[in-house]
């Protein structure tokens, strides 16, 4: 489009444009041959007229040829038909010589589509006026900022509506100004590298490019680390040491940059930015793959394990990075970002001082822990969770003497899912506080049930798994009683569990919520024993009925003629220690008949396990019942 604008014709009236501005006669001489005017009254008036046009003429001449302003005056070509010598000045060039030039190269106003699609309005007399920044250069290679203003001359002695008049403004050091100041707000004072602000500002132009040009290799990559114990120096060491190490941090980080930057033809050094403290960001435009992610990471890890000297100071850092490389298209700056976050803590979570590739596989497991652990409360409400119940059988006569709670949730969009789902969660967010309360309020009314149901035999206790949150974050002590108060079951047909490693070491408010449930009547189990603490001393002390053995243990028992006599051995003196402190033992993960043959001769009590049941609904547990409790 814009060699339609760079030629030499001639203008509207057949000549080609001279140094000097066009001529009253010219000018007039076109117009009378194209109307028919009425003879002047007498020949003084219209010798008045022209004296008064020529003088006037002469004043725009005098005045366009001693202003300080540089100006030129285009015909709608764009071509330049007269000068004046502040322009010449300004360019570095003769005012007679920049006649017949594109004002367009001499102003720059070519190189920016936009600015060159209003310029044409300018010229074609669809737009009155246009005001640009742009950068001139000179003749002797120099350049100067200039704000351009190009506006169509009205009817007028310097060439009516068919001239165009080019003014400049030389701005080079508000522009520097502005420039330096610019640099400031985008930089960090502290590493003076780029800041958050314009590294989002690159990251965006980067993103923008790679989607729209075909030149590159499409995809982007981002090294996103953190310092490891870096609040540490702050805290003993004061901040101006810890800005110190985060300047000489910044200078690695660098030169890391500016060597794997130059390897390949035509690959620059990648930028570098601090986001905000011990945060930096190495941003790789045109990314090769993974590898050369992967190989700029370790490259930062190898030159931070180096010790810095700060003023006397011999400090040893090591970072966390989370690397994040993939195709540009259909990536924003937010995803990218939160990928690399993630990423990020992955790292810092499997050990730190390392560096870790993003994952889908993972990140999709963080986001459906995160869906789980939105609506686990909501989940309450909405009664999507049901309980199913494992037999404890005696090992003795194979009959079941209780049942295990274990709670499931029917999720609307994940399906059936069982307990290591999403207790954790709840531990986590607080829900098991809520949860755990109606999990023991539905076992209560159940086994409650099945007593009512079946009045003359002995009745099944139920077993409850009882997170140690709800003992600290709620009144587990007065939520049992009202429970079992409210359903009517006796308190002696709840058993409560809690893993070893919330028993062992319980004080305060803990152990006295245990006593206080077991003066109550209430039985407290030690779910999988012997895989946490293990504080045997303690144990004597504690208000346990039952211990459950981990198991891990009874896998050893899998095989009668390949047995592990460590495993039997460990069992053999845990059930003789639990017998002589006067408590029962329950064996998990009983799954074949040897198995629970060796447990009974060693003297276990209680076999759970798929060998006799796996978890069921309440009305098979009936069935059970019904047909006398033998599950052997």
């Amino acid at each position: 489009m814009r060699e339609r604008a760079v030629s030499g014709h001639p203008d509207s009236t057949g000549r080609t444009p001279g140094a000097t501005l066009p001529s009253v006669t010219e000018r007039e001489g076109s117009t009378n041959a194209s109307t028919s005017r009425p003879a002047p009254p007498s020949s003084c008036d219209a010798s008045a007229r022209c004296d008064d046009t020529a003088a006037s003429l002469g004043d725009y001449r005098a005045a366009f040829h001693t202003a300080s302003l540089p100006m030129a005056v285009l015909n709608r070509d764009g071509l330049v038909l007269a000068a004046n010598p502040a322009l010449g000045e300004l360019v570095g060039s003769d005012p007679d010589d920049l006649v017949a030039a594109t004002a367009a190269d001499l102003t720059d106003l070519g190189a920016d589509p936009r600015v060159w699609a209003a310029y044409r309005e300018v010229l074609c007399g669809r737009s009155d006026r246009l005001r640009s920044t742009r950068r001139v250069k000179r003749s002797d290679g120099s350049s100067v900022w200039v704000e351009v203003t190009v506006e169509a001359v009205a009817e007028g002695p310097l060439g009516g509506a068919e001239r165009v008049l080019l003014s400049l403004a030389d701005i080079s050091d508000r522009h520097d100004l502005l420039a330096r100041l610019r640099h400031l707000q985008m930089h960090d004072p502290v590493t003076r590298l780029p800041n958050r602000t314009l590294f989002f500002e690159r990251l965006t132009a980067a993103l923008e490019a790679a989607a729209f040009e075909r030149s590159g290799t499409g995809r982007i990559g981002l090294c996103y680390l953190d310092l490891d114990g870096f609040k540490a120096v702050n805290d003993t060491l004061g901040h101006r040491v810890g800005d110190r190490l985060l300047s000489a941090v910044a200078q690695r980080l660098t030169g890391c940059a500016e060597h794997t930057g130059e390897r390949g033809p035509g690959r620059a050094g990648h930028l570098v930015a601090r986001l905000g403290g011990d945060e930096f960001a190495l941003l790789v435009e045109d990314s090769t793959g993974t590898d050369q992610l992967a190989e700029l990471a370790q490259s930062v890890l190898d030159a931070l394990q180096r010790p810095f000297d700060l003023a006397g100071q011999r400090l040893s850092v090591s970072a966390s990075i989370g690397v994040v490389e993939r195709t540009a298209s259909g990536t924003t700056a937010t995803g990218l970002m939160q990928a690399a976050d993630t990423t990020l803590y992955w790292a810092k979570e499997d050990g730190k001082a390392r560096w870790t590739l993003f994952d889908p596989e993972r990140n999709a497991h963080r986001m459906t822990r995160q869906a789980l652990s939105s609506t686990l409360r909501p989940a309450v409400d909405r009664g999507e969770f049901t309980l199913e119940y494992q037999p404890l059988v005696g090992l003795g006569d194979g009959r079941a003497q209780g049942v295990e709670a274990l709670v499931r949730w029917r999720h609307p969009q994940f399906g059936v899912l069982s307990p290591n789902r999403f207790i954790a969660l709840a531990e986590e967010n607080g829900a098991i506080v809520e949860l755990g309360r109606w999990v023991l309020e539905r076992a209560c009314y159940q086994a409650r049930a099945w007593q009512l149901a079946h009045p003359g035999g002995e009745p099944l206790f139920v077993s409850v798994n009882v997170a140690v949150r709800q003992v600290w974050d709620s009144d587990l002590v007065a939520d049992v009683a009202g429970i079992l108060a409210e359903t009517g079951l006796p308190p002696q047909l709840l058993q409560l569990e809690l893993t070893e490693s919330a028993v062992m070491g319980s004080a305060g408010r803990p152990l006295q919520a245990l006593q206080a449930l077991s003066d109550m009547g209430v039985r407290i189990a030690i779910d999988d024993f012997g895989t946490g603490y293990s504080n045997l001393a303690y144990l004597s002390r504690l208000p346990v009925s039952v211990l459950k053995l981990d198991g891990s243990f009874v896998h050893g028992f899998r095989s009668q003629e390949h047995p592990n006599p460590a495993d039997e051995m460990i069992v053999e003196a845990l059930v003789a220690l639990a017998h002589r402190l006067g408590l029962t033992v329950t064996a998990e993960c009983v799954e074949s008949a040897e198995q629970a043959e060796r447990l009974r001769r060693i003297g276990c009590d209680t076999g759970q396990g798929w060998l006799y049941s796996r978890p069921v609904a309440p009305d098979l547990v009936e069935a059970l019942l019904d047909a006398g409790r033998a599950c052997s």
